[in-house]
C-alpha cells in the first residue's frame, strides 16, 4: 500500500537528514515506496527504532540504509516499515564489499 494516488502525487515532501553517522550501516529493500511522503514515513517509523542512529531512505531505488549503535534487529526494522505502510523485502547485497 502506498501513501500516494495511482498517479504518484502526494501531499508531503521529504526531510533532509544531517551528516552521516558512526555504527553499522545495513542496506534494506523496501517495495512500495513512490514519493517524499514515503521517505518521510518510513524515516520517522525505523528512526524511532531503538538502537537505530541513522535513517537514509533512496525512494528511486527501494532502498533504506540504516545505522545502527549495535547489530540491527531486522524484525524491528520490518516491523517499522509495516507500520509506515510498506513492505521490507530483505537485506540489499553490498556491491561495493569485495
Amino acid at each position: 500500500m502506498s501513501c500516494c494516488s495511482p498517479e504518484n502525487n502526494c501531499s508531503g515532501s521529504a526531510t533532509p537528514l544531517g551528516e552521516a553517522v558512526a555504527g553499522v550501516t545495513t542496506v534494506y529493500k523496501v517495495k512500495g515506496m513512490t514519493c517524499g511522503h514515503c521517505e518521510t514515513a518510513v524515516t520517522k517509523e525505523v528512526s524511532a527504532v531503538p538502537g537505530v542512529s541513522g535513517v537514509t531512505v533512496d525512494v528511486a531505488t527501494g532502498l533504506v540504509t540504516v545505522t545502527t549503535t549495535d547489530e540491527p534487529d531486522d524484525a524491528r526494522i520490518a516491523d517499522a516499515v509495516d507500520e509506515a505502510g510498506y513492505e521490507l523485502t530483505g537485506r540489499a547485497v553490498n556491491l561495493s564489499a569485495h
